[in-house]
């Protein structure tokens, strides 16, 4: 794409195996120092910070649209982020030996995330800028104490989190400014407070116990300053939302080589900013708004697994799981200012919104095998498999952002200087009938048939070539198959090599 004397032009792609506008470059500085002050207290100060180009959207770039005759035209002639800014801070102090605890962490951070979107229809002069800034403030202490038999682990979370949103559109020829409606609320904020104890004791060789709960809070405030689309906001939501969730579970081993375990929870996500706030085309021809009375979702959860070890060497894990939701969050038809319909960003669209649909599953299984062949030689192979379906009074729906089978094997080789391991992904198909409604499975990005399984062969391996220096090098998708991830609109990377020196000291 190109603009030749003020008019976009889309150009041919010269080889339809380059993905181009993928690229984008991030540089990194990452610094941890630890400082042990005594026998008993540890200091630790991670710092971290990094900056990217611009990050084109692909999957944006590549939708078709029509013009006023009818001829097919690329839906976009712009499309990407602004230059990623991320700064952290985190220290960290761990103690050790105390009465009411054996250890502890607490950890105090602070966080800054500044993003921008960019887009422009193709013919069209209007650049919409959309710029967002994160700040991000947390607290946690978790402690340790064990009696005889019996493990207690408990602690506290406190966090606050302001979003910061602003818009404008852009006229390139002339640079004049105008009104754009932002995709959060003008200003947000997002506090958490929570206090968890969980307790474990060892009944005897055979038995185990578990057991813990979890009392959280969460405030959400979010302003839309400049809400003229959607004036049915009102200028301010204000949530509080609270739960004491529990979990209890049991491990039972009659002897060495087998081991039963069984699990049940209940669970509590509340709407967040961007649950709550956020307007934003998820596929083109739909426009998902804010629904100020969304409600938190809930789950029971019970999972239940067998573990079984042959002559010391084999080992084979099976789990299952099932989650009932209440209120399950998902993605359904909505009115804004009483319209099924709105035209945003110049596209007429379907109004829908993250509602609370009344119920939904989700159950699978997983399997682990692992074999010691020898000193140097092992495999290890797992499977899951995942089912989800919101629950209606007619026929269940898919469920969003459920992968189809997915598993991985791994043949590894290793010695004291050298790690080596072939391995291979594989992903299964996702048919259309298993998509969801609601866009979020990208469905656009699919084939006619759903989306295609794969697989790929990949090597990878360590080298130490002394004690503090070392070699990595892998090859990612060895054979160069060309495929694409459940609900990604980019195809992933071809044939990839790596290498890395690593020091220590």
């Amino acid at each position: 794409m190109e603009r030749i004397n003020g008019k976009d032009v889309a150009l041919v792609n010269p080889d339809p195996n380059v993905q181009t506008g993928t690229g984008y470059k991030q540089l990194d500085v990452l610094e941890k120092l630890r400082f042990r002050s005594g026998a008993h207290t540890v200091h630790q100060l991670n710092l971290q910070a990094s900056i990217s180009s611009d990050v084109p959207r692909y999957d944006r770039s590549s939708l078709y649209s029509t013009d006023s005759t009818g001829a097919i035209i690329p839906a976009s002639a712009e499309w990407y982020y602004g230059p990623q800014q991320r700064f952290l801070a985190a220290y960290t102090l761990e103690l050790q030996g105390h009465g009411i605890y054996d250890q502890s962490h607490i950890i105090a951070n602070a966080q800054r995330v500044v993003q921008s979107r960019h887009n422009r229809n193709f013919g069209s002069s209007t650049r919409k800028n959309r710029n967002e800034e994160v700040a991000v403030f947390g607290l946690n202490a978790d402690f340790e104490k064990r009696i005889a038999k019996h493990e207690l682990r408990y602690g506290l979370e406190l966090a606050r989190d302001a979003v910061s949103s602003t818009a404008f559109a852009e006229n390139i020829g002339t640079g004049a400014i105008s009104y754009l409606g932002s995709r959060y609320p003008g200003s947000s904020t997002m506090t958490h407070a929570a206090a968890y104890l969980t307790h474990t004791v060892e009944l005897s060789r055979q038995w185990v116990l578990s057991e813990g709960v979890r009392l959280s809070h969460v405030g959400l405030r979010s302003t839309f300053s400049d809400a003229e689309d959607f004036q049915f906001l009102n200028g301010t939501v204000a949530q509080d939302n609270g739960a004491l969730n529990w979990r209890a579970g049991v491990v039972w081993s009659p002897e060495r080589s087998w081991r039963f375990t069984a699990l049940g929870s209940t669970g509590f996500r509340a709407p967040n900013v961007d649950d709550i706030g956020k307007v934003f085309d998820s596929t083109p021809g739909q426009v998902i708004v804010p629904d100020p009375d969304l409600r938190p979702e809930r789950t029971l959860n019970v999972e239940a697994g067998i573990s079984k070890t042959f002559v010391e060497r084999y080992t084979l894990d099976v789990q299952a799981f099932h989650t009932w939701y209440t209120d399950a969050l998902v993605v359904a038809p909505f009115t804004a200012n009483g319209r099924d319909s709105i035209v945003y960003d110049g596209t007429l669209s379907q109004v829908t919104a993250l509602v609370n649909a009344g119920k939904a599953t989700i159950s699978g299984g997983s399997a682990q095998f692992a074999a010691k062949f020898s000193a140097h030689w092992s495999l290890s192979s797992s499977i899951t498999y995942t089912y989800g379906r919101v629950r209606t009074d007619s026929t269940p729906t898919p469920l969003d952002h459920v992968p189809p089978v997915y598993g991985r094997t791994a043949l590894d080789y290793s010695t004291k200087r050298l790690h080596a391991q072939i391995y291979s992904l594989y992903n299964g198909w996702k048919r259309l009938a298993d998509y969801s409604v609601s866009g979020e499975d990208n469905l656009v990005s699919a084939t006619p048939d759903g989306m295609p399984a794969w697989w790929t062969l990949n090597v990878r391996g360590e080298f130490s070539v002394s004690r503090t220096f070392s070699i990595q090098a892998g090859v990612e998708n060895i054979l160069d198959r060309n495929y694409r991830v459940v609900a990604s609109g980019v195809s992933a990377p071809g044939r990839n090599v790596m290498v890395a020196l690593r020091v220590d000291w």
